[in-house]
């Protein structure tokens, strides 16, 4: 890649948790083929392209609550009422890609993930060379599989920002998949190479773990931290919590969205389904996501994800942004109301209720967001960004069912909804595009906050609906981020 893109290898020490935070420091190549002389040193590795990933800049805030979600209108503020918001977000909000704001967040974006890539690559170009230096069969395996799918799962999230949908034009001129640890620019793919290339590391990546992989097991119990029955801790550190890493089912879940991306319905809705057949991920109960005391309520449902960072040391991140102070982003009350539903079949919606809490901050009354709220350390589990849900899956077997089987399809997005407290079911013949306005809804609910939203919209190429419900009209002028001005110039861009 160009002259930034040439970087350190950020290393983490397995002696402490992988949710504690490590200095990062150029490494020059003999140190790294110091670290990369042991299988502790591949862990260390391996732990510090996680741990890269969890700034502010990144998916520590950005990419979870942030920028995706200022796209899709999630959050507003009237004049004179939030400087942050001005300063920041306001020129975001009306797809201002030029506002010097916005630019130097897709610049941190755009380099973060591309460093996160690179420091994969250094895994992956060593570690079979290394095979013999490794104890256990298991973590060369398990490692080797987890650098594949973050390479994957890095350089999607790149292409859903940086480059037309799929369905709007597969052969456009996309981002580079970058392969090696490099300074050399690499070549820019087209939509359609550089789908193939996600879908082949990610399948390789599946092979690797479906073996391995711990939470393959039936003894292996996903719960949270005080249950009697939960053995994600049971393991050595290493293989704990299999849900803060990229695991196998995280990785058939990544599948399943990036051949939904491709309009490939049949594999979408096959890896969909091997996630919800396995029945390895509980549905939140009523109980938990209602709890009485802040500290036990389980407001991100969290033995339904897939997949989330582990953030529980940056929760401040998020705080600075949001729980009912002067320069918290928030939501209009009556668009959170309509986006919920609360006058008609989602009065009694969990989400709504743990999720958006009405307040007054500078004589501005709205609702801010309440679903990563901490209760000091007394937490039911600990604090992750959700990236993959049992409930898209959910929706992505619902939408790739709907033209051949409309019932199952309905019997799906009736199940989520069951399960957030919505009683009402939708049954029988109805339009595909009545289908996908209910999905809409269902995806503006479920993923408040969680940066997955403005890309739906994207895949779909729907108007997205703004403050008071005014529709935004689906363009690529507002779906396809600009590339880094300094990444046109030294990589010779379009």
């Amino acid at each position: 890649m160009k002259k930034h893109i040439f970087c350190w290898l950020m290393v983490a020490c397995l002696m402490v948790s992988c949710s504690d935070y490590l200095d990062v420091k150029p490494k020059s190549q003999v140190e790294v083929e110091t670290l990369f002389s042991t299988q502790e040193g591949f862990m260390e590795a391996l732990v510090g392209v996680y741990l890269g990933c969890i700034t502010r800049e990144l998916y520590g805030y950005e990419l979870l609550a942030g920028t995706p979600d200022v796209l899709a209108q999630d959050y507003y503020a009237p004049a004179n009422t939030n400087a942050v918001w001005e300063k920041q977000y306001l020129q975001t909000r009306t797809f201002d890609y030029s506002h010097e704001y916005f630019r130097q967040r897709r610049d941190d974006i755009w380099e973060g993930l591309y460093k996160a890539i690179a420091n994969a690559n250094v895994i992956l170009e060593r570690i079979d060379d290394k095979k013999t230096i490794f104890q256990n069969e298991a973590d060369f395996y398990i490692i080797k599989g987890e650098a594949l799918a973050l390479r994957a799962y890095l350089h999607f999230d790149l292409y859903r920002m940086f480059a037309p949908s799929y369905l709007s034009d597969p052969g456009a001129t996309a981002i580079p998949y970058v392969t090696i640890f490099s300074n050399a620019v690499t070549p820019q793919s087209t939509g359609a190479e550089l789908v193939e290339r996600v879908i082949a590391d990610l399948q390789q990546a599946k092979d690797l773990l479906e073996a391995w992989d711990p939470i393959v097991k039936d003894t292996y119990v996903v719960g949270y931290p005080d249950d009697a029955k939960e053995t994600e801790t049971a393991d050595r550190m290493f293989l704990q919590n299999r849900r803060h890493r990229l695991n196998y089912y995280a990785v058939c879940a990544a599948l399943a969205r990036v051949y939904l991306y491709k309009n490939d319905k049949a594999a979408a809705l096959t890896h969909a389904r091997l996630v919800i057949d396995a029945g390895k991920f509980p549905w939140t109960a009523k109980e938990d996501f209602n709890a009485d005391a802040d500290e036990e309520k389980d407001r991100i449902a969290y033995k339904e994800v897939l997949f989330g960072w582990d953030i529980d040391k940056r929760g401040g991140d998020i705080e600075n942004y949001f729980y009912e102070n002067p320069t918290s982003l928030s939501t209009l009350v009556d668009d959170g109301t309509l986006i919920y539903e609360t006058g008609s079949v989602g009065s009694s919606d969990y989400r709504f209720k743990q999720w958006l809490n009405q307040g007054t901050t500078s004589g501005f009354t709205a609702l801010f967001l309440q679903k990563y709220r901490r209760d000091g350390d007394g937490n039911r589990h600990p604090l992750i960004a959700p990236m993959l849900r049992l409930t898209e899956m959910y929706y992505i077997a619902a939408e790739c069912s709907f033209d051949s089987d409309p019932e199952t399809a309905w019997n799906y997005f009736n199940q989520v909804r069951y399960n957030r407290g919505i009683g009402t079911e939708i049954h029988g013949e109805t339009s595909r595009e009545v289908f996908l306005s209910e999905l809409v809804k269902e995806y503006r609910k479920e993923f408040f906050a969680e940066g997955q939203v403005f890309y739906a919209y994207k895949r779909l190429n729907r108007d997205i609906l703004g403050a008071q419900q005014i529709a935004i009209p689906a363009s690529d002028k507002i779906f396809v981020l600009p590339m880094p001005d300094d990444e046109i110039a030294f990589g010779q861009r379009n």
